[in-house]
């Protein structure tokens, strides 16, 4: 067809809403129009890009023995409760109404349903299984045009091994293949190391591609090459020095505090100086996390460390396993799993919750 004949809807002005270079363009030249939120109509011009992205991607998986399926986006919800991914995902996984289903945000499930009917055997065996499917996540805030929208297109691979040694051969066949990919796209990345977040794993990588426009911040050396998504990063870490003389453990009325800067005021003291508590609920059962008054935790490095479903302690909860509320919270006689920073390792003298309302501890 002659370009004269496309439907190719240019427009000379920037819409209100689009601020990212890429969504500017894209918009602007008439590949895509929105629909709402997160939602876009690919037209024309922008689908022959589609389809030759999607073809580049073909190419390379079916040269590492790839075979290409098309899985269903609507999927039955007890599939998904049956691995307990439906509280992992949270809000992110949409939910329909008037049916016990979920639009797929990712297909472990279903390909996970396809192969234990058929794949009962090690001869069965390496089996590589991808495709290029249309996925769903709830995003709260889409503002970045086609990327991390709601509806989205997406290349997702699983491999189906006899061995550890067989899984690594399948992962770095799909190291090559993701680095050819994206040299034939002519897109300068580097990888880094990752979440696997509600995906679960033990090791995952990530290809990034430097964007003003990006959400993501990765941690970078110059002099060893080191790099990592800071979600993830491990960092050289500075302990807090131990006193001389340790204090035996005692107890301080602190009524109406309930915050770190709070009890910092009350008792005139640093930060650092105080050891604070998080309640997390992990497969069911409370986790202590603590940590310095003046660090937060890391979510991504928390499921990284304990695996499942991880997820913060609701208000009502707290109580009910501390004895305490939010503020009072603390390590001594909490009947539960304990993950303490390393930065806490040798501190001494510190300031934490008695889980006794309006009271702490030191020593």
């Amino acid at each position: 067809m002659r370009l004269s004949k496309y439907f190719v809807p240019t427009l000379k002005e920037v819409p209100n809403d689009a601020v990212v270079t890429s969504h500017i363009l894209m918009l602007r030249t008439g590949m895509i129009r929105m629909v709402s939120a997160g939602i876009y109509s690919f037209l024309p011009l922008g689908y022959i890009v589609m389809k030759k992205i999607s073809e580049i991607i073909r190419e390379e998986m079916d040269a590492i023995g790839g075979q290409e399926f098309h899985l269903p986006a609507l999927n039955p919800k007890e599939i998904w409760e049956e691995t307990g991914r439906v509280e992992a995902f949270g809000d992110i996984l949409f939910h329909i109404k008037n049916r016990d289903y979920v639009l797929a945000p990712t297909h472990e499930e279903i390909v996970t349903y396809h192969a234990r009917n058929v794949v009962k055997s090690y001869k069965d065996m390496p089996q590589i299984w991808y495709q290029i499917q249309t996925k769903f996540r709830n995003e709260p805030r889409p503002r970045s045009g086609v990327i991390r929208g709601r509806q989205f297109l997406m290349k997702d691979s699983y491999t189906f091994d006899n061995s550890w040694e067989a899984l690594d051969r399948s992962y770095n066949l799909h190291d090559k293949a993701y680095r050819k990919i994206f040299d034939r796209c002519r897109l300068k990345y580097f990888v880094v190391g990752a979440s696997s977040g509600a995906m679960g794993g033990t090791g995952s990588e990530e290809f990034m591609v430097k964007s003003d426009a990006g959400e993501d911040t990765v941690a970078y050396c110059e002099s060893c090459g080191y790099a990592a998504n800071v979600e993830v990063a491990a960092s050289r870490i500075e302990g807090v020095k131990r006193k001389a003389e340790s204090k035996s453990i005692y107890e301080i009325s602190t009524p109406d505090v309930k915050s770190i800067d709070e009890l910092c005021a009350f008792l005139k003291i640093d930060e650092t100086q105080c050891a604070k508590s998080r309640i997390y609920v992990h497969n069911g059962e409370p986790v202590l996390i603590l940590m310095l008054g003046n660090d937060e935790v890391n979510e991504s490095k928390l499921v990284s460390v304990l695996g499942g479903n991880v997820r913060p302690g609701h208000p009502d909860e707290l109580k009910e396993i501390t004895g305490a509320d939010a503020g009072s919270i603390g390590p001594m006689g909490f009947r539960g799993k304990i993950i303490a920073d390393h930065r806490l390792k040798d501190a001494n003298n510190m300031f934490s919750g008695a889980n006794k309302n309006d009271y702490h501890i030191g020593g």
